[in-house]
């Protein structure tokens, strides 16, 4: 019998991809009007500085201030677009906090959802974000009052996918690693990590990925976070 549920958050319980477009391209264009370069190109920069730098995180990084972090993405990409200034680079990373933190908001699908599964299992978050921006979404999302446990990188000190994280957020959830379900759009963060820790996987595939040559398949592979039910009922 399913006892818990771990949730990662970005782009399985909120459309963060969506959201960090919409704020890169506003801080992109009033810098880009400044500068004479193209808003385009430059939001495109920074969004290949933050999706590299996130899909290299690992847990050597995550005692450092997202903040500075966010500051040299956008120095590179301003670089990038031939602008070279440190001060632009600082007014960039503020102007692309206050927009993201206006465009966040949950699924549709998840909306009315929470409080069932709340009634029904243990629930977890788990999210490679840092406390000093992911604490602040989770209060403006609501999210808090939904979770028995918000396990957040660098305040556990580990990042998925490494298998001990996983095994943790069971410790904190109270249950045995096969009596809990990891939910996520990530195959190599989220679904691979916990099969590894003998968790249950539900991989939200969101951008219809191919599976990963040569890797296991996950429980059970979904749409979008509305179809979660369907699955869960499997395992009653």
């Amino acid at each position: 019998m399913i006892r818990g549920l771990v949730f990662d958050l970005d782009d399985t319980l909120c459309d963060d991809t969506n959201s960090y477009h919409r704020a890169a391209l506003s801080a992109a264009r009033e810098l880009a009007a400044a500068h004479g370069v193209d808003a385009y190109a430059l939001k495109e920069a920074y969004i290949r500085e933050a999706d590299g730098f996130w899909q290299r995180l690992t847990h050597e990084e995550i005692g450092k201030s997202v903040g500075m972090l966010r500051v040299r993405m956008w120095a590179a990409a301003l670089a990038d677009v031939g602008v070279r200034d440190e001060s632009e680079a600082l007014r960039a990373a503020d102007l692309y906090n206050r927009a993201r933190n206006t465009n966040l908001a949950l699924f549709p699908q998840v909306e009315g959802r929470l409080a069932d599964w709340r009634a029904r299992y243990r629930l977890a978050l788990l999210t490679n974000g840092f406390a000093e921006t992911h604490r602040e979404k989770i209060a403006l999302l609501e999210l808090e009052p939904f979770f028995d446990a918000i396990l957040i990188a660098d305040e556990v000190g580990m990042v998925k996918p490494d298998p001990r994280v996983f095994l943790h957020a069971c410790q904190r959830l109270q249950t045995e690693p096969p009596q809990t379900v990891m939910v996520g759009d990530r195959y190599d963060r989220d679904i691979a990590g916990a099969m590894e820790a003998g968790l249950h996987t539900v991989w939200v595939n969101v951008r219809g990925e191919a599976l990963p040559a040569g890797q296991p398949p996950p429980d059970a592979v979904i749409a979008e976070i509305g179809q979660l039910d369907e699955v869960l009922s499997r395992w009653l």
